[in-house]
């Protein structure tokens, strides 16, 4: 591990003081970091907090939903 847990500790600590601006400057630096990486980037909205998998299954439950529809649709369309 590079960062020790010193460090982690004191950047745990600094992070209530950091303003709204450092703090979306630290997140943009973490994501960064993340597809640099090759890592996943984690996603935060209102409804929560996702990573990329979780995009992924969601996109892919809505689209289901979306197809069942259509299918739903043509299918009362046909009678």
């Amino acid at each position: 591990m590079v960062c020790g847990m010193s460090t982690l500790t004191e950047i745990k600590a600094a992070l209530p003081k950091l303003s709204e601006a450092e703090l979306k400057q630290l997140a943009e630096d973490l994501d960064r970091l993340f597809r640099e990486r090759k890592g996943t980037s984690i996603y935060q909205d209102a409804h929560g907090t996702l990573n990329e998998a979780d995009l992924i299954v969601a996109a892919d439950r809505a689209f289901q939903d979306y197809d069942k529809a259509e299918e739903d649709d043509a299918n009362r369309k046909a009678r």
